[in-house]
């Protein structure tokens, strides 16, 4: 297997995003074209929830570094970075490379660029383990 594309692991974030909140009772869907500030749809028959959804393979001091901010792809970048805010989604998941996942309230994110994941900071919002992203 060649290695895996951002786009490819984007894609294997969002459906473990979909497997656990299906899981959770969650209805999920897509938003219709590309939406900039969220990747999915939440709906728990009350509310909607807007999720974004980001993965990681940066392995570091026993921490996973997570990028929240877009710099636009590869072709389109144009020197902007878009960082990460709590007023575009109200859902934060992450999918890192060993399978572990947290589900966070987007307003107790306290990073615009980049998170570390895997001490105690974040830990009540871990939950359990899915598949992990593939290493090649």
């Amino acid at each position: 297997m060649d290695r895996l594309s951002p786009r490819r692991q984007g894609d294997l974030g969002e459906l473990s995003a979909m497997e656990w909140l299906g899981s959770q009772g969650y209805g999920v869907c897509f938003p219709i074209g590309h939406s900039p500030d969220y990747d999915l749809i939440a709906d728990d028959g009350e509310a909607l929830l807007r999720v974004q959804v980001k993965t990681a393979t940066g392995y570091r001091k026993g921490r996973w570094e997570v990028a929240l901010c877009t710099r636009g792809g590869n072709r389109s970048w144009n020197g902007l970075v878009k960082r990460f805010s709590s007023t575009r989604c109200d859902l934060l998941f992450v999918l890192v490379g060993d399978g572990r996942r947290w589900s966070m309230p987007s307003e107790v994110v306290e990073a615009g660029t980049r998170l570390v994941l895997g001490g105690p900071k974040y830990a009540e919002f871990e939950v359990e383990r899915g598949r992990p992203l593939p290493t090649n």
